[in-house]
């Protein structure tokens, strides 16, 4: 079934569940709004994502620096009190997230910071390309929404396959830690140094000026 946008927004703000996971449920329910919350209640997000709403404002600044110091990651990882920002499962959890974007390059922490720009430019590539030129409109968007989740997996972190065990993304990831720790945790910031690149910040729900050749 065709979801609202706002269908969507509505079981976000009543759940703190991400997007992704509210669109599949709604659709699981057939767009009934309660059922769709007992579905994520279910499946243990609505706990997690409820969590969501809550201020984060302990954590710790945690720094990786790859082999032959040409290539560095600096981290914001927030909690919300200073007790699980010292325990040791979340200094290795901002560890891990620190080698990960090493590895992975996101350009962005979630789909809400992706430059619109790059966004416009990514689709009006996939739109204009060879393969889809014979094909009828709505099956070309169909294609060009497919290829967009592509785009996101690659490049928005929270959507990457984590990089030490694929099977879970970064944001599944968090959200076991989030459960564990019984407490919100968010990715505040972050950059990554690379010798000769020019650098910025990549901000939760920002959309910082980007490098669109991201190939």
């Amino acid at each position: 079934m065709k979801l609202d946008a706002k269908m969507v927004k509505k079981l976000r703000d009543k759940t703190g569940s991400g997007m992704m996971d509210c669109k599949r449920a709604l659709q699981e329910a057939q767009g009934d709004i309660e059922k769709a919350v007992d579905v994520l209640r279910k499946k243990g997000i609505a706990k997690a994502g409820a969590r969501a709403a809550r201020a984060t404002e302990q954590g710790r600044i945690e720094t990786y620096v790859h082999l032959g110091a040409r290539l560095a990651v600096m981290l914001e990882l927030k909690c919300e009190t200073d007790f699980v920002a010292r325990n040791q499962e979340f200094i290795d959890l901002a560890r891990d997230l620190c080698m990960h974007i090493a590895a992975m390059r996101p350009i962005a922490i979630d789909r809400e910071s992706v430059p619109q720009a790059l966004l416009e430019r990514e689709k009006n590539v996939y739109r204009e390309s060879e393969d889809l030129k014979a094909k009828p409109e709505n099956i070309r968007e169909k294609i060009v929404e497919g290829r967009m989740k592509k785009f996101y997996t690659q490049n928005v972190l929270l959507e990457q396959p984590f990089v030490k065990n694929e099977k879970t993304t970064i944001g599944d990831y968090l959200k076991t830690h989030v459960a564990k720790f019984g407490e919100n945790i968010t990715v505040g910031r972050f950059v990554r140094f690379e010798l000769g690149e020019e650098t910025e910040p990549v901000v939760a729900g920002k959309q910082p000026e980007v490098n669109p050749d991201i190939s």
